[in-house]
């Protein structure tokens, strides 16, 4: 139950709308500075907030005597590891779309952003529901994403662009991970603490709607696009510390440690 009704919604808004390119309006970002000839360096810069926290995460999880008693099987390490692969990846791909804003550019920060939607997905269903559910739906979804940012990518390049079915893996992975936490158990300790990860995305999203607002607030010190990577990347730094810190619930543990 807890897929249904981002299935049936997105269903829903596909019959209400059509094929929709995506805004040039877009790439016309508040940070125009320059710093020894990098151009947009605000947006460029706050990506080594994801760079540091995964590279931290992927150099936890691949070292087998740590993170011992954080995960019940196995596979939920290889979930993470791929999340983190991401997060290290989007660095780099967002990066180079900021040195260069187009959609030419934005495909590559879009095929990251989309592999690690799809792998925290994934590790709250495996946690939610099963390991082995949330095993076997990371390839087919991954290749669903990655399919709709090149799908996307072509019709721009046909300019008959359609962003829908990006746009709606992002509002799917958002809308179901949100009804998961909140009806479906936990089997670890902390397990409120996606919450956080999940509302410092929804903040960085409001802030990058309030780019130009924000840098003209900060008196052209910080846009709202520098925040959103800051805040996004504070929020897979606090999954980081869920994942040191949480163990598994014992049987007989009273409930209310879910929330940690």
């Amino acid at each position: 139950m807890t897929f249904l009704p981002g299935i049936l919604l997105a269903m829903l808004l596909l019959s209400l709308y059509g094929p929709f390119p995506q805004p040039l309006s877009y790439h016309d970002f508040a940070d125009n500075r320059v710093l020894l000839g990098m151009p947009h360096v605000g947006d460029v810069l706050t990506n080594l907030g994801f760079l540091a926290v995964g590279a931290w995460g992927f150099w936890l999880l691949a070292q087998p005597d740590r993170l011992q008693e954080t995960f019940i099987d196995p596979r939920e390490r290889s979930l993470f590891r791929w999340f983190f692969i991401a997060i290290i990846l989007t660095a780099f791909g967002s990066a180079w779309y900021h040195l260069q804003p187009g959609n030419d550019s934005l495909v590559w920060d879009r095929l990251a952003m989309v592999l690690g939607f799809v792998s925290i997905f994934t590790i709250v269903i495996g946690e939610r529901v099963s390991p082995s559910v949330g095993y076997v739906l990371f390839g087919p979804l991954i290749t669903l994403g990655l399919a709709s940012v090149l799908y996307w990518s072509w019709t721009e390049s046909r300019g008959t662009g359609d962003l829908r079915w990006y746009l709606l893996v992002q509002f799917y992975v958002l809308l179901t991970i949100a009804l998961a936490l909140t009806l479906l158990r936990s089997p670890y300790t902390l397990g409120s603490h996606y919450w956080v990860l999940f509302l410092c995305y929804l903040a960085a999203l409001a802030a990058e709607f309030h780019d130009h607002e924000i840098f003209r607030l900060t008196a052209q010190t910080v846009s709202g696009h520098n925040l959103k990577h800051l805040l996004a990347a504070a929020g897979i730094a606090w999954l980081l510390r869920m994942l040191r810190l949480r163990r598994p619930l014992s049987a007989g543990k009273n409930a209310s440690s879910i929330s940690g």
